[in-house]
């Protein structure tokens, strides 16, 4: 069985907050996993928690990365999409494009899409990218 997880359980889990619900969270995820199933975290739920982790609890980017990354590199949760190879790219907490720009552009060039249409002039920098203006 593979189970998704919502971007309220991933916070709980990285967070520890609140309490009580990072337990059940972290109780929950223990079970699921000496059932052996599988816990999938889709690329939109790291986004939501990477703003979240920022604005919320005050964690820099280059934590918010981090923590992230650790989450899903532990071998206990699977990324649906392609934020893990976009995780692995060094100084993403400060390169330009960022790293939800950088994850919107890998999603459209493994998907359907040729190129990809932007305003943002730091994107520029990464393949297939028309600049528009």
């Amino acid at each position: 069985m593979k189970i998704g997880l919502d971007t309220s359980v991933v916070l709980r889990l990285l967070t520890g907050e609140p309490d009580a619900q990072a337990q059940v969270a972290l109780e929950w995820v223990l079970k699921a996993k000496a059932q052996k199933t599988r816990l999938i975290i889709s690329d939109l739920v790291v986004s939501e928690a990477y703003f979240a982790l920022q604005h919320h609890f005050k964690v820099s980017k280059a934590d918010a990365l981090k923590h992230l990354s650790l989450l899903l590199t532990s071998g206990e949760f699977e990324a649906d999409g392609v934020v893990a190879g976009v995780l692995t790219l060094p100084g993403l907490a400060t390169a330009k494009p960022g790293f939800v720009d950088r994850l919107i552009h890998e999603h459209y060039l493994r998907g359907q899409a040729d190129r990809i249409a932007t305003f943002e002039k730091a994107t520029r920098s990464l393949p297939r990218v028309e600049l528009l203006g």
